[in-house]
């Protein structure tokens, strides 16, 4: 009989981004959801320190280690930020939010970057979930499907992703190849400014339609896994065509060219 204990390989880069709990026991349990599968990486938004007692008594000593390197940040930008591709978790649908897939569906999809890249996945607070703002940091939207009731605590919705990712990993293997550079979420922002800052000089964004239109540029270029390098090129574009047309705070095309990187 195979050994249940499949060795986790490849989801030590993998991490959990829990979005404004309200309760540090749900934190708790989903840090000792995450050591179940390997998981090492917890990052909590939040604006003070939750209660360290509290998580610990829902973690178990087990998943002790991940209470205390516990990862707080201020805003869901920063604690992206070192992520390559997230998984955001949503009950919501909307022609304006990431394509939805189940639990199931999205972990196979991304199953073939944990080699190589840092992922994410993202759960918002217990009450109301991710905001369509959260959502634009994400790549992927996964939704649980149910009945006709839907009430899952916050630690059984980390359970489910992240059992359906580690057997996703396991059951085809994927070799470790080169870290290719892919743009982080910290890339990704500052790439996403640069177009919006581009395309409201060219007047084709208003206050009217700002939003609505850089939420449709952000699902066309999360189709594409963007290196680190491509992503700074789109960057250097917007640069040029600000600087050119007098907009934005942009340098002189020469000074810039001579910062970019060459191979």
């Amino acid at each position: 009989m195979r050994d249940a204990h499949v060795p986790a390989a490849g989801l030590d880069q993998a991490g959990i981004i829990l979005v404004r709990p309200k309760y540090p026991e749900n934190i708790g349990a989903s840090a000792r959801v995450a050591c179940n599968f390997g998981i090492t990486r917890l990052t909590v938004v939040t604006d003070e320190e939750p209660d360290e007692e509290r998580m610990l008594k829902m973690a178990t000593h087990k998943a002790a280690h991940l209470i205390r390197s516990l990862r707080c940040c201020r805003t869901t930008a920063e604690a992206a930020e070192p992520y390559h591709c997230i998984v955001g978790t949503t009950a919501r649908q909307g022609r304006h939010r990431p394509e939805d897939r189940t639990p199931h569906e999205a972990m196979a999809e991304i199953a073939p970057l944990v080699a190589d890249s840092r992922i994410a996945l993202m759960f918002g607070p217990e009450s109301t979930g991710l905001t369509n703002e959260d959502l634009d940091l994400c790549q992927f939207a996964s939704t649980i499907p149910t009945a006709n009731f839907s009430s899952l605590n916050l630690a059984q919705a980390v359970a489910i992703h992240c059992y359906e990712l580690y057997t996703a990993v396991h059951a085809h293997p994927f070799a470790a190849v080169p870290k290719a550079e892919f743009a982080n979420s910290f890339d990704l922002e500052g790439m996403y400014a640069h177009i919006e800052e581009a395309l409201s000089a060219l007047t084709f964004l208003h206050d009217t339609n700002r939003v609505y239109w850089m939420r449709n540029v952000r699902q066309f270029l999360s189709r594409v896994r963007l290196k680190k390098k491509e992503a700074s090129m789109i960057r250097g574009i917007c640069h040029k065509f600000l600087w050119h047309t007098g907009s934005g705070r942009a340098q002189p095309p020469d000074r810039q060219a001579a910062e970019e990187p060459t191979d």
